[in-house]
This record gives structure tokens, sequence and C-alpha cells, in this order.
């Protein structure tokens, strides 16, 4: 998604925009014209009921999953918020579990957005998905979203029993801005002293408000989720403060000074869109940390394109990564 709007260019050197993967790029025309128009201030709630056009989550298809949806206790002094628990049919040992945080630019999406990834991964390694569905900004800037999905993740740890999960092994992740917000929840649980997490699963994630990397510029204006767009989602989670001095790395991760003693992390990005040098970065701060963490940088890949476009070589390749991650990481 990408838009007029300017959000002013910083003094960065850049050559010229990364290509595009051949395939990809044939299917990127597709792609723009299915998000459909310009994400701005104006338009989200427009936005937000055309979403279920774009993501189709199948969750009834084949009985695989037992699929719940579940009301429980949001943040302190906060609304309830829904959990979306989808629990492989027939099992009855405690699984493993993935706690989902979905994708939007903190301005879209529900608990079902973008759910086929871990659905799969559920399918293959046996696994419990819980999806969260947080309060969006703009109505609910930060800290909301993050406040949210933390006590999501404290509500399935404090019922893992019920659930038939093994509270030892929850991995959390996210795409995009679930990606950030799986970040923070990472740090939010190692700086609380709340649920153990296995691992961080950072799939294309927002991590910077300040939006100033080479490759925010070098990829402006093209792609999905450009330069452009990117200032309109961090300016609803944040306002005025986006950009400044005193932003909170529970609201953008790449603020964080200390990445010391956070789980595993699995991390993936294109190399021609707007997250590519936050993310690439995030990553080596975390092994400068003594942290462990995988990084993929898929060539020539648009934000989100193993999603939009999956029947591309690079994006199967893409989809089988994590898998390989999580099996690693669980050892099954």
């Amino acid at each position: 998604m990408s838009t007029t709007a300017s959000s002013g260019t910083p003094d960065v050197r850049t050559g010229p925009p990364v290509p595009f993967d051949p395939e990809l790029a044939a299917a990127l025309g597709v792609v723009q014209e299915r998000l459909g128009e310009a994400l701005n201030l104006d338009n989200i709630q427009a936005l937000r009921e055309g979403a279920a056009l774009v993501f189709d989550d199948g969750l009834w298809e084949d009985g695989a999953f037992d699929v719940q949806e579940r009301t429980v206790a949001g943040p302190p002094g906060e609304p309830d918020i829904s959990l979306l628990i989808c629990r492989p049919s027939g099992a009855t040992a405690a699984l493993p579990a993935i706690y989902n945080i979905h994708g939007g630019g903190m301005v879209m999406g529900d608990n079902r957005t973008g759910i086929e990834g871990p659905l799969g991964w559920a399918r293959e390694l046996n696994l419990v998905v819980v999806s969260v569905e947080y309060r969006l900004a703009p109505e609910h800037p930060y800290p909301a979203p993050v406040e949210d999905s933390y006590a999501g993740l404290v509500w399935i740890h404090e019922h893992a029993g019920e659930l038939g999960i093994d509270p030892g092994r929850i991995v959390v992740a996210g795409g995009s801005a679930g990606g950030g917000l799986a970040a923070a929840v990472a740090l939010l649980a190692r700086d609380r002293k709340g649920p153990e997490l296995l691992g961080q699963m950072l799939m294309c994630p927002m991590l910077d408000d300040r939006n100033d990397t080479p490759s925010s510029v070098q990829m402006a204006g093209l792609g999905v989720w450009d330069r452009a767009a990117n200032h309109i989602g961090w300016t609803a989670l944040l306002g005025e403060a986006r950009g400044g001095p005193d932003v909170s790395p529970y609201a953008a991760p790449a603020r964080a000074t200390d990445l010391s003693g956070l789980p595993p992390a699995f991390i993936d990005v294109g190399s021609a869109e707007t997250f590519r040098d936050e993310d690439v970065a995030y990553a080596s701060r975390l092994w400068q940390a003594g942290g462990r963490a995988e990084l993929h940088v898929w060539p020539g890949g648009f934000h989100g394109f193993e999603m939009m476009a999956p029947q591309a070589a690079l994006s199967q390749d893409a989809r089988e990564a994590p898998l390989r991650w999580l099996r690693r990481l669980l050892g099954v």
C-alpha cells in the first residue's frame, strides 16, 4: 500500500530502488489492485471494511482444528479482548502454541487476518494457534495495541492447562505491525518478568517509528506499504510523538537500548521493501547483545509478498523457512 502523502525526506544517500523479483513484479499490479485505494487517516474505516476481501482465513475448511473464540480479561482497567483459539482436532496432550498477533499497519485487521501462515505451521507440527484481537489506532493509540497483546499472552499462559497448551513452549509471532507488536510483547515479558517465551517470530516486522532508514527512502512510492503509508501508520499510533525523542521501545522496538535476555528470534524481510534496514539492524543488535536470531532477507521481495503472491518460487521458499526454524526450535 502506498500513498502520495509526504513525510519529509531525510538526508540519506541511496542507489536506485532494489529491483523486484521478476515473478513477484509480474504479480505486484494485481496485488495493488486488490489492496484498493491508498491509505490516509480519513479512509481507514473503508479500508478496514474491505480487508476481508483480501484475507481469506479458511478456518473451517476440513475440520483440522477445533475453533473457538473467547472473550478474556484485557489490560487492568481496560476492555476485554477476543482470542481466537485453534486447537488440532482430537488432540489430548498439552501442545506447543503459537501466539499470533495480526498485521495491518496498526490501523487494520482482526484476529483472523493473516492467520493462514500460523495455521499452516500448526498443521505440520501439531500446534495450537491463539490469535489476539487488539484495539486499533488511531481510535486507540499506544499503548492500547501492545497492552492488549500482552494481556492475551498472560491469559493463555495462566490458562494453559484448560487450553491444552504447554506453558513452557509458547512462541509469539506476528507479521508487519504484528511483528513489531510481537517484538514489543517479548520485551514486555522480559521486563515485567512475565511468561517466558520459547521464541519470537518477527515476519517483516514494523519496528521503527523514525521511518528514516536508507531502505525507507530507497523504496519510497514502490511496492506495498511504502514510506508514506508507514508515516501514516506510525502517526495513527503515536500522534505528534512519532519520530521524536521520547517514544517507548514498547511502541517501537527499534528504540530499545537493551536487547539482551530475549528469546530466540526468527526475522525475515524482503530486500525491496521499507522495513529491510530496520529489520536487519534489529537482528544484528540481537546478536550483539548475545542473543540468538535467524535472519532471512528475500531478494526482490516486496512487503508481504509470500502471502500476497503465494505461488511464486521465492514465496514458497519464504513460507518454508519459518516452518524449518520452528521444527528446530521445538525439536519435532
